[in-house]
């Protein structure tokens, strides 16, 4: 085959995984690596770099006992490469073994030269001959872990919080690819099922009726898309929207608002609302959203901790956590989450909480909301506030899901359960 015939996406997909390994999150490596790219190498490029995250753990175990001198001896970057041949050589049936092994060795050799692409042919070609050396699995934190690459101290703790049957349910999940699932904003739902409809696109309602699941993978060529029809958005953050059941007509201030789907979403209802985000960037694309799907919403630059408005009816601070609730949405999250990631998180979204606080008026709302599925970040938060915070009480809407609340009245969605994103979600009133 032609020198280059089909390195552009597997070029795409390594920078992609370089980009994660430096700390950058896959959403916007993926963006600056794909736009390039004609849409079916976006895919493939896009397949392979969320293949490898997701299987991370899995493709090591493939690959280490091939390395002479021992895994960690091979450059990161060369790791990375690897990586790629072997997802495709176990996981991608379409991509014949010696197309793998030679794209893989041709990106070894731009990356290190004719010594690396030696290295990578001669373990890919010996993977390929070599049956794996099987290991029997248990259901105990280090099978299961190694089993569904995800970090072992998480798996501990969802072991000793959901059970083993559980645990390996939201594992499995968190390996799948979700469905993408849209929301309605400038048109109806009904305008978008019948646009969707007449172009050949399937449609099927989303769990518990939380927006429209789509048959597509690229949400700009849905039709509807350029005229703001819809935004993306999962299931449980549009359930977290329904559930702060905020009046028509009532100030809200939005206190970390970025992207912009609960302010889209909450803005759609006639809730009259301020958002804001700290990062320039994050701002950036917060507008970016609004013109393209919103209405009246201000924006602002603002430390969430520091809020630039005196007093509101409400106020959202959806916070920032360690997102265990979004792992299949973000497989390479789950390489970032740490101990001490969690107890730095937990110390931060008190500080925003006692800042939101500050600016409810009596009688007013305060929704606090995450996408983790730690308790410490959700009903450990909230007991923690309420205990130093007399003057407000947890109030549940009244036409709140029943099967989705905890026994607190609590929002609590589990992708295990609910087949969407995890989500938490407390709605306090000021009483005084």
């Amino acid at each position: 085959m032609p020198a280059d015939d089909g390195l552009a996406p597997r070029r795409a997909a390594l920078a992609i995984l370089e980009q994660v390994r430096a700390g950058r999150p896959l959403d916007a490596a993926l963006d600056q690596s794909l736009r390039p790219l004609p849409e079916a190498d976006r895919r493939l490029a896009h397949e392979l770099a969320a293949g490898v995250l997701r299987r991370r753990t899995g493709l090591d175990e493939r690959l280490e006992p091939l390395a002479a001198k021992g895994w960690a001896s091979v450059p990161p970057t060369l790791q990375n490469i690897l990586r790629l041949g072997a997802y495709q050589l176990t996981a991608l049936d379409r991509v014949p073994p010696h197309a793998a092994v030679s794209t893989s060795v041709a990106l070894a050799r731009e990356a290190g030269g004719a010594r690396a692409g030696g290295f990578v042919n001669a373990l890919l070609r010996r993977m390929t001959r070599e049956a794996p050396r099987t290991r029997s699995r248990g259901v105990g934190p280090l099978d299961l872990a190694a089993r569904h690459s995800h970090p072992e101290w998480l798996v501990r703790r969802w072991l000793d919080r959901f059970g083993a049957e559980d645990t390996d349910r939201l594992l499995r999940w968190n390996n799948s690819r979700p469905a993408l699932v849209i929301q309605p904003a400038r048109a109806s739902g009904d305008a978008i099922l019948r646009r969707l409809a007449a172009a050949g696109i399937r449609a099927t309602p989303a769990p518990w009726g939380a927006g429209i699941a789509v048959s597509g993978s690229r949400p700009e060529q849905l039709p509807g898309f350029a005229e703001g029809d819809f935004l993306v958005q999962d299931p449980a953050q549009a359930l977290v929207i329904w559930y702060t059941a905020l009046p028509a007509g009532c100030l809200a201030y939005d206190a970390c608002a970025a992207p912009g789907g609960k302010t889209i979403g909450l803005g759609r209802l006639g809730v009259r609302m301020v958002a804001a985000d700290l990062s320039r960037a994050r701002v950036a694309r917060l507008r970016q959203n609004l013109r393209r799907v919103g209405g009246r919403e201000r924006i602002v630059l603002a430390d969430a901790r520091h809020p630039p408005v005196l007093e509101v009816d409400a106020v959202l601070l959806d916070a920032p956590c360690l997102g265990t609730g979004t792992f299949a949405r973000h497989p390479d999250a789950r390489w970032r989450v740490t101990p001490d990631a969690l107890a730095a998180l937990i110390q931060r979204q008190a500080e925003l909480l006692a800042a939101a606080a500050s600016i409810v008026k009596a009688g007013g709302l305060l929704v606090y909301s995450t996408c983790s599925l730690e308790p410490e970040e959700n009903e450990g938060q909230i007991e923690a506030f309420l205990g130093e915070h007399s003057e407000f009480k947890r109030e549940t809407p009244d036409d709140a899901l029943p099967a989705l609340l905890t026994s607190n009245g609590d929002l609590m969605t589990l992708p295990q359960r609910d087949r969407m994103d995890g989500a938490y979600a407390a709605r306090l009133r000021r009483v005084a």
